[in-house]
């Protein structure tokens, strides 16, 4: 109950900050852009090409539950992972930054229970802001082409194709497939605590995660590595589009999340000895 009580406080401190609140405000802009590219002519046209050159009728799969997936695979990585490590290269330098932790130690709190608990946020921030972009951008594009239709996905690079007809069978393939997201962004985040644990200010923190995964992003496109494609954290990450094949590969995506959930408790438990080696009173 103690915790849960930390907990709530932590998520009130983390919300009263501006920064935290930019991230929603870049996404609700981004879906309207988008939305107003489908809008187009030249954009429905594009993918009534696509659509009728796989057998798919239009009026089908021009949907709000398709648009909705798009937003979601196009904007989350990129745009999505830069308010990841900014919040998360936040929550501990900042507070080391601003001197708080001085005061915080000052009552009877172990370090570990401290870090649990700010971890905690960020994995709560990062769920919830995931399935506010779906929620959001399945609204906006429901009241743009109408509530009904099917759900139609390609994702050329990860090879999946899948194809649902009916809204019943497509939302509950998209909300797994949200879940899915939210589980390989708190890699992101938990990278970026860990290096808010580290002896730097906040902007490093953040700064650092990103190169890590732009650079391992840019790598795994290289010819050379296409063989070893598997080993980068990024290619782990985009497992979660398995989740919206017809025939899930479960063990294509246990694995894949098993990499990851290794790679945070490693990054966090990394980040802790580095937290419980500083010295915040004198």
């Amino acid at each position: 109950m103690n915790f849960l009580i930390q907990l709530t406080g932590e998520m009130r401190k983390l919300y009263a900050r501006p920064r935290t609140w930019i991230g929603y405000i870049a996404f609700l802009s981004m879906e309207i852009l988008i939305l107003f590219v489908y809008k187009l002519d030249r954009a429905q046209a594009t993918l009534r090409g696509t659509m009728e050159q796989n057998g798919l009728e239009f009026d089908t799969y021009y949907s709000s539950l398709s648009i909705t997936f798009t937003i979601m695979i196009l904007s989350m990585f990129v745009l999505g992972s830069i308010f990841f490590a900014l919040v998360a290269g936040d929550i501990v330098a900042k507070e080391t930054e601003d001197g708080n932790l001085r005061l915080i130690f000052a009552r009877p709190i172990s370090r570990i229970r401290l870090l649990l608990v700010k971890y905690a946020a960020v994995c709560v921030y990062t769920i919830s802001f995931v399935f506010f972009v779906g929620i959001s951008g399945y609204l906006m594009a429901a009241f743009a082409v109408g509530w009904e239709g099917g759900l139609f996905v390609m994702e050329p690079k990860m090879k999946v194709f899948a194809a649902y007809p009916q809204w019943s069978e497509g939302a509950p393939r998209l909300a797994l497939g949200a879940l899915g997201i939210s589980f390989s962004m708190l890699t992101i985040s938990s990278i970026a605590f860990m290096f808010s644990c580290f002896r730097m200010k906040p902007a490093a923190a953040t700064i650092i995660t990103l190169s890590i995964l732009f650079v391992d992003m840019i790598l795994q496109n290289f010819p050379f590595f296409r063989p070893y494609e598997s080993w980068f954290i990024t290619w782990r990450m985009s497992s979660w589009v398995f989740l919206m094949e017809t025939h899930i590969p479960w063990p294509k995506i246990v694995e894949s999340f098993a990499f990851l959930t290794g790679l945070n408790a490693t990054v966090f438990i990394i980040g802790w000895l580095s937290f419980q080696s500083r010295d915040f009173k004198t």
